[in-house]
């Protein structure tokens, strides 16, 4: 059981960790400067 709930403790940590910095317009969006992209989180 502490094996399953430290894999689980470790995997919401690093899913957190891939989250990327930056501010979201007012639709929940924002542009991607590396890949000329635009992308909604919302």
């Amino acid at each position: 059981m502490r094996a399953f709930l430290a894999g689980l403790l470790a995997s919401l940590l690093a899913t957190a960790a891939l989250a990327h910095p930056g501010g979201l317009d007012r639709n929940g969006c924002h542009h991607n400067r590396k890949s000329g992209g635009y992308h909604c989180h919302r």
